[in-house]
């Protein structure tokens, strides 16, 4: 009764935000900015109120998809062989608090860009946020209503919740690329450190979770090699050697 309980009350906190976000919307404010023509593109001059605001928005969805969600699937991925139930379940409440911080990130970042920025969804970067503001909730919900392990529906839920969660994973490091060469583009500031700490950080996580499925091989590769390291002449003598061996009385 006390899970059914929680289950509402988070889909109702949900449902709140999606509902109230367009109404957000209509009190977008316009941003202080002055644009000019130079070399035939626009060029952007931010305020240092406005560059605060993009800047702590980057942060805030390169936290959510590019550090959080990929964190929660790497560790959602050690339960794949763990049979102690106690360890499985602190896993599984270990990858749930990433999932759901993950997704209040995400939600104060699009509520910002709301706000404070002008949305024409005339760029890849906004549309593809867009879609993924929407889609980010559907493994946060299916994580809710997993089935019993065991059920019959349980198959299916998991292939859901694994496709959908690296899909949109995958999808929020694409769109910080394109979302940092937006920035690039509009106001003409470097952004090539913070792109090859992005990549860096992509590869140590994509290495990780390479890795991970091939430790369980290595370790029972190391048992089996350790095992046949071991000669006859290393184990203890039977009884029968030992009278074989021993001197004559």
């Amino acid at each position: 009764m006390i899970r059914i309980t929680t289950q509402k009350v988070i889909l109702h906190v949900a449902f709140f935000i999606v509902v109230l976000l367009p109404l957000v919307t209509a009190t977008q404010k316009h941003t202080e900015k002055i644009i000019h023509e130079c070399s035939d593109h626009k060029v952007l001059e931010l305020s240092p109120k406005l560059s605060f605001q993009i800047i702590l928005h980057g942060i805030l969805l390169w936290a959510s998809m590019g550090f959080l969600m990929p964190i929660a699937i790497l560790v959602i991925r050690m339960s794949n062989k763990e049979q102690n139930g106690r360890r499985l379940k602190m896993i599984a409440y270990t990858h749930a608090f990433f999932q759901i911080l993950s997704v209040l990130l995400v939600a104060v970042a699009t509520i910002m860009s709301v706000i404070n920025f002008e949305n024409f969804f005339d760029n890849n970067h906004q549309r593809l946020g867009l879609a993924l503001y929407v889609a980010i909730w559907l493994p946060f919900i299916a994580g809710i209503f997993r089935p019993d392990r065991g059920s019959k529906n349980r198959g299916v839920w998991y292939a859901f919740h694994w496709l959908i969660g690296v899909t949109v994973t995958l999808l929020g490091i694409v769109n910080i690329y394109i979302g940092l060469q937006a920035y690039n583009t509009k106001t003409m500031k470097s952004t090539s450190v913070w792109n090859w700490l992005f990549s860096i950080e992509v590869g140590v996580i994509a290495f990780i979770y390479l890795f991970q499925e091939k430790w369980q091989y290595i370790k029972q590769s190391g048992g089996i090699l350790g095992n046949e390291s071991v000669r006859p002449t290393d184990q203890e003598a039977s009884p029968t050697q030992k009278k074989e061996i021993s001197p004559m009385a």
